[in-house]
């Protein structure tokens, strides 16, 4: 009777313990609106990433989840368009990063809205839903910190047809020729 409770008390601690190994490193997230369409769907399921940021820093292109510096209680998800020291603009319905257009194949369509050219100062990080016209998204004025970056989406788990590895587009393979890049001169109009 003695080894047969030690079991069960061995049992329960283990699986407290692969539990919080778990909550530490992996966190369930759930797609809420349409600002991610046409890459994530209302009530998809993923697996975010918490630890692969510990290892290295978020790169241009990654799908973060985060916490809005507006509202730190939610969790919103986008990719990651520009790091600390890029300039950012949009125009003519084309993303630039540091003067170079971005070829974005994953967007839904393409902005409707122009961003003067910003300078993200250090520990700001520039976010856009990939359904770029209905996104509440760094556009709207706002950059994420650091210290709000949860996770890397990393697996969709739910509904079972769009079970998958989560395909991030690293900024380095969709910017476009050197002939189609943005000269602007003058400071950026906002900050």
């Amino acid at each position: 009777m003695k080894a047969f409770l030690r079991e069960i008390l061995l049992t329960i601690f283990l699986a407290v313990a692969v539990f919080f190994i778990l909550q530490s490193v992996l966190q369930s997230f759930i797609i809420i609106g349409s600002s991610m369409e046409p890459t994530f769907q209302q009530g998809q399921r993923l697996l975010v990433s918490k630890i692969v940021y510990k290892l290295h820093q978020p790169e241009r292109g990654d799908v973060i989840v985060f916490k809005p510096p507006q509202n730190e209680q939610a969790d919103f998800i986008k990719r990651l368009i520009a790091i600390p020291g890029d300039r950012v603009e949009i125009r003519q319905g084309t993303v630039y990063i540091n003067g170079t257009k971005l070829d974005e194949s994953y967007i839904n369509e393409n902005p409707s809205y122009i961003l003067s050219p910003i300078i993200l100062e250090d520990d700001e990080y520039f976010v856009l839903g990939d359904n770029r016209n209905h996104s509440n998204d760094s556009h709207n004025g706002w950059t994420v910190p650091r210290q709000n970056i949860v996770g890397k989406a990393w697996l969709s788990i739910w509904p079972p047809d769009k079970w998958r590895v989560i395909v991030h587009h690293p900024i380095s393979e969709q910017l476009a020729s050197p002939t189609e890049t943005s000269y602007y001169v003058g400071e950026p109009l906002w900050r």
